[in-house]
């Protein structure tokens, strides 16, 4: 005779079963929100998370990837990508500057990659307006949920109804050509930040980064060209904020010579932590602060520290198979920029800098502490009033503790552990960003007898635009 259990023995039994399940969704859901993250005292979690609630949390540097808002990149899901709407809310993200970067794209087609071509600016053209139409989609599709900031009050107001605020930011002069008008047709568009250079020279201005597989010289302007002098002047006008980061030295110095208005370099770190021409020297944090502007550092892990020994072993080892010189320094190191790239065949470039982004791709990332020593150190140079927080997400930014903007409380509970008051934290997450806006808006030229400044004049163009669902042409 089989003898059946107690209920003594059944409720043992269950309550074994429910701690076993909990265990496991515990620790599952301890493995998929807190593997990597950083941990603080529960009075600083408390403090940082009312905080993140009351202040302007600006990041003005985010990149629209190309395929963002198609399957798998919904901008309402929580998605793989580092920034959308879910984590966005999640982060309690008051505004974003959405980068809408045009570079030639090199890497597609056959026999990829390949030299530039007259299709190189064309296909520039091409992602510059894709990405444009991705933001506007944005706007169209979830109004309950974000709309455009063409002034600093209208980031504030928007924020304050529960709303992300967007900042269209365009990046890279390349797409532009000699075509000055074209910064008028992208205020008009709702252009609010403007940046000049990004990897490798254009007709504008010389890069940080110059790129010999485009046949570039380091200074090959000797800074700006005519055109990009007076580009400075048009966007001084229009109310457009200048984004010096990337910029060859000469090239930053031409701009704060001519402008007029304050400057931003909207997602830069100090030469200081780690000696590359794209970090800023201490020098020209200074040039930015003489200005009255702001310094966005950037949480972009190469950036901030050094690569590690097994690292440079491995580099120095691909440069000994393709018989280059051992490292001197950093500035190659992150990416393939030796002069004698120039003259290399595209399939031997190509395998090259394949294999030198594999590796960099395995070094470890930087940490949330990595990042908060760069605020620190700018801040100690150029003061709290001209510092402020960028991550560079979906172009490689992220560090250990901060790896999308839903993590955007990390920082400022890393802030609050340093020693920052509410109100410096607040200056660094937007407040000095939004004085900065506002005064370039402020210095634009007034045209016509109403003296209305052109920024208020496009920003009515705009929002006509947008009610009809228009595209202003190219």
């Amino acid at each position: 005779m089989i003898k059946l259990p107690g209920k003594k023995t059944l409720y043992l039994s269950l309550l074994v079963l429910i701690v076993a399940v909990l265990g496991v969704g515990t620790g599952a859901a301890w493995h998929y929100y807190w593997k990597g993250r950083v941990s603080y005292p529960s009075d600083i979690v408390k403090r940082a998370n009312d905080l993140q609630e009351r202040i302007i949390s600006f990041d003005s540097h985010v990149t629209v990837p190309l395929d963002f808002g198609t399957e798998g990149t919904e901008a309402d899901k929580d998605t793989h990508r580092q920034f959308d709407l879910v984590k966005a809310g999640r982060g309690r993200m008051s505004g974003v500057a959405l980068s809408i970067l045009a570079w030639p794209e090199m890497w597609n087609g056959p026999n990829a990659p390949h030299r530039p071509t007259a299709g190189f600016v064309e296909e520039a053209r091409h992602q510059r307006e894709t990405r444009y139409r991705i933001i506007q989609g944005l706007v169209r599709d979830f109004p309950n949920q974000v709309a455009i900031a063409y002034t600093p009050a209208d980031l504030r107001r928007i924020a304050s109804e529960g709303k992300l605020a967007v900042v269209v930011s365009l990046l890279n002069a390349y797409a532009m050509g000699d075509d000055l008008d074209q910064l008028d047709k992208w205020a008009a568009r709702g252009m609010r930040l403007f940046g000049f250079s990004y990897v490798g020279n254009n007709d504008w201005a010389d890069s940080s980064r110059p790129l010999p597989f485009f046949n570039d010289t380091r200074d090959a302007l000797g800074g700006l060209s005519p055109i990009g002098k007076q580009a400075v002047h048009r966007l001084n006008d229009l109310g457009v904020v200048i984004d010096v980061s990337q910029m060859s030295s000469k090239a930053l110095d031409d701009v704060a010579a001519l402008t007029r208005a304050p400057l931003v370099a909207s997602h830069s770190a100090p030469r200081a932590l780690v000696d590359i021409p794209r970090n800023l020297s201490d020098k020209e944090l200074q040039v930015i602060k003489a200005t009255g502007g702001v310094v966005q550092v950037v949480g972009f892990s190469t950036y901030l520290r050094p690569l590690s020994q097994p690292t440079l072993d491995k580099l120095n080892a691909l440069r000994k198979r393709f018989d280059l010189a051992p490292l001197p320094g950093l500035e190659n190191a992150l990416m393939p920029g030796d002069s004698v790239i120039t003259i290399w065949p595209e399939q031997r470039f190509g395998e090259y800098a394949s294999s030198l982004y594999g590796i960099l791709e395995e070094e470890p990332k930087a940490s949330l502490k990595d990042y908060v020593d760069a605020i620190d150190y700018t801040v100690k140079k150029i003061g709290i009033d001209h510092v402020g927080i960028s991550s560079d997400f979906n172009e490689g930014g992220g560090v250990n503790g901060w790896m999308s903007v839903a993590d955007n409380r990390n920082v400022t509970a890393e802030l609050i552990q340093r020693g920052y008051t509410d109100i410096e934290i607040a200056k660094l997450w937007g407040e000095n960003y939004l004085r900065v806006w506002e005064q370039v808006r402020k210095l634009a030229k007034p045209t016509q007898p109403s003296a209305q400044p052109v920024a208020h004049a496009v920003d009515r163009a705009v929002e006509h635009a947008l009610t009809e669902h228009a595209v202003v042409a190219d």
